[in-house]
Parts: C-alpha cells; structure tokens; sequence
C-alpha cells in the first residue's frame, strides 16, 4: 500500500523538513543577512551530502551521472536554488511574507502546466480536485490574520513581480529537476542541483560585493548552528525527498503536497510559540488535508 504512494509519502515529508529548515533559516537570517544564510546553506549542504554519498556510494560527486543529469539538473539548480530563491526572499521583504506566500501557493498550478507540456502528464478529475483544495486551502490559512493584527497587503508591483517570478522559479526548477534526473538516484541528483546552485550564488556575491556579509558567522555561532541545522533538514533531506516524489508521482502532485507549509507551521506556532489559532485558519487547514488525503487516492 505505501509502495505505490512513495511520491506522496516523499512530498509530504519534504514540506514537513522544509517547515523545519524554514523555522531555522529564519532565526539565523536575523541574525545575519539572508543573502550569507542563503550561500552558506549551500555550502553546507554539499559537504553533508558530499559525506553521505562517500559512505553510501563511494564518492562525493556523482561522477556516474550522464551529460544529460549533469546539464539539466545543474540548470534546474540555478533556477530553482539561486534565482528562485532570489526573487522569492526579495518578495518577502517589498510585499511581505503573506503575499508572497499567497502567490506561491500558485505554483502547483504552473507545475502542473508545465508537468502537461513536458511530461504529457494528465490529471484525472480526483488529481484537479485535490490540488484545488489544497491551494484552497492554504489561501485561507496565509489570509488568516493573527490575534489583534491589522490585515494588510503591501501591493508593489515590484514586489509581485519578484513574487511571481519566486513561484516561476520554483516549478521550473522542480521540472527541470524531474527532466535531468530521470531514474537517477535522487539523493546525488540533489548534489548536482547543490554544486550548480553554491556555484550560482557565489557569482552574485560576486556581482554585489556580498561576501563581507559571510564574517558575520565567524561570530555568531548560534547562526552559524541554525543554518546548519536548516541545511540539513531542507536542501540535504528536503530537497532529495522532494526529487524522490518527482521521480515517483505527477509533477503537479507532489508540487501541491510540498506546498502546504503555510499550513504545517500552524500546529508548531500553537506549541513553540503559543500562538492562537484563528478558526479561518483551522477551516482552511482541514480543506487542506482534505486535498492531500485526496491526491493519496
């Protein structure tokens, strides 16, 4: 029975790392820049998994990888790892981290094209209804607003732009992902998109001048714990399960059940952090489940 959900099973793991690595990366970026979190991350990613991949297949690059892996999982890495994640956290600080979760909880939905274009994947009726509901879903929990705060959305263009492009950014990286991997093990596909992303944001670092912002780390060791830790729940873990759902379900599929952190960080605000939850947001997050425990079907 799990057998035939692997992919499912994968995505819902790779939110539940990403809600972890997110909380993380987001003490150590206030403690630092994002812009040092998000290349040291990298860094750390490719030496955890340079050491996993020594034990378990011998060498720390995947030197077995095909021109095809190498040229388009590097390229899903760059669009995914650097301009993706570029855009995406340039959005947070011009319209907020609401709006911009807002939009990218679109993503499945370009995915899903995408998926239809490149893959010839077809939803069935079941597949469109849960991801329906799971965007639903989380649009009720991002719109929620927390006790005693005033909504408001920033609208700049600017801003929704980047938003967009963030959400553009993450699909084809995820569908360039499935294309370069093929059967390819998912975990040293995950270091090809590593190399190629660490490789991306050190040419920006370059470009802006950025690397005085690394010393930071040589003093705060709390931040230099939080993004390890990060970095191991999310582009080590995370990423190499959310490619071990691509390779096993629709494309479209595994994007929707990987979205649904917005949702997952309610019950760990509730228990960290005792932040009450409004009933909006309980609503959208039952339609939510509702969506995923329709796409297992």
């Amino acid at each position: 029975m799990l057998t035939n959900h692997i992919g499912e099973i994968s995505a819902l793991l790779t939110a539940m790392l990403w809600v972890l690595s997110g909380t993380a990366f987001e003490r150590a970026g206030k403690r630092v820049s994002s812009q040092a979190v998000n290349l040291m991350r990298l860094i750390m990613a490719v030496l955890i998994m340079g050491v996993y991949l020594t034990i378990r297949r011998g060498s720390p690059i995947p030197f077995d990888a095909s021109q095809k892996n190498w040229l388009w999982l590097s390229v899903s890495g760059l669009v995914g790892f650097v301009l993706g994640d570029f855009f995406l956290f340039e959005s947070y600080v011009l319209v907020g981290t609401r709006l911009a979760l807002l939009i990218m909880s679109l993503s499945p939905i370009l995915t899903g094209i995408l998926g239809y274009l490149v893959f010839g994947e077809k939803l069935s009726l079941l597949n469109i209804l849960g991801i329906v509901l799971v965007i639903l879903g989380i649009m009720l929990v991002v719109l929620t607003k927390n006790q005693g705060e005033k909504m408001k959305l920033n609208i700049r263009p600017r801003g929704l732009v980047y938003a967009i492009l963030g959400a553009v950014g993450q699909s084809i990286g995820l569908i360039f992902s499935k294309l370069g991997m093929g059967d390819f093990d998912p975990f040293a596909s995950t270091q090809i998109r590593l190399i190629a992303g660490t490789f991306g944001w050190i040419v920006l670092f370059l470009i802006f001048g950025w690397f005085p912002r690394l010393k930071r780390f040589t003093t705060d060791r709390k931040a230099l714990g939080f993004t390890f830790m990060g970095a191991f729940f999310g582009p080590f873990l995370g990423v190499s399960f959310a490619l071990t759902a691509m390779q096993h379900t629709k494309a479209a599929v595994a994007s929707a059940i990987m979205s649904i952190m917005p949702v997952l960080i309610l019950p760990v605000n509730w228990l960290l952090f005792k932040e009450k939850i409004e009933n909006r947001a309980i609503l959208g997050a039952v339609i939510t489940v509702i969506g995923v425990v329709i796409l297992y079907l």
